[in-house]
């Protein structure tokens, strides 16, 4: 995280390399995942692997490249980290019914909920702090569904695939693709209001 940050902040080709290494360290474990298949089945997953991790790349990419980049991708990052991380506390913390089980055991609508609600409030902080931002609850808000949208897709993706981990690249965590699968989902649709906005406006404006 700190080095995505330090990176972030310089921008240009700094950023883009670090996000085109993540971009193809997830390809390359998607297509290890792949081998196993049949070569009818196998053109098809590798094609649908394109579509999960191209979008989220390149849209990283340009989203930092505007006037208010710096800003966006931050907000982007805030929304799935903090979401992230409060899904996990409220899980471990109220328990209860589980989101999906036979997708993925562990997720809760407790932990669910409480990633939902750290996303947007620690986005629309952020975002209150720079100004004007009367848009940041929703926008945070749908950019948090996206993001366990994703989260739960790569689930379903590793257990039809019937592996626990994308990769074994980082130690405890798995690999790249288990560490930017929120991300992936969430870059794509703040590009698209990015594109709606103007490409120097904030999102949350």
């Amino acid at each position: 995280m700190p080095v995505a940050l330090l990176l972030l902040w310089a921008g240009g080709l700094a950023w883009d390399l670090l996000v085109l290494l993540a971009g193809g360290l997830a390809a390359i474990e998607w297509v290890r995942l792949c081998r196993p298949l049949r070569p009818k089945r196998r053109w098809p997953v590798l094609a649908a692997g394109v579509i999960c991790i191209a979008p989220g790349t390149i849209a990283l990419i340009w989203l930092r490249t505007g006037a208010a980049g710096l800003a966006n991708v931050l907000f982007v990052l805030l929304v799935v980290w903090a979401g992230d991380i409060g899904a996990y506390l409220a899980g471990r913390a109220f328990g209860g019914p589980r989101l999906a089980p036979r997708i993925s055991p562990g997720k809760t609508w407790s932990g669910a909920g409480g990633g939902l609600l750290a996303a947007v409030a620690f986005a629309f902080a952020f975002a209150v702090s720079l100004g004007p931002a009367w848009r940041a609850l929703p926008v945070a808000a749908i950019l948090s569904v996206a993001a366990q949208g994703g989260d739960l897709m790569e689930s379903a993706i590793k257990r039809g695939f019937g592996v626990k981990d994308s990769g074994h690249l980082i130690p405890g965590h798995g690999g790249v693709l288990d560490r930017i699968d929120a991300l992936l989902t969430a870059a794509p649709l703040a590009a698209l209001l990015a594109l709606r906005l103007g490409h120097g406006v904030h999102l949350w404006q």
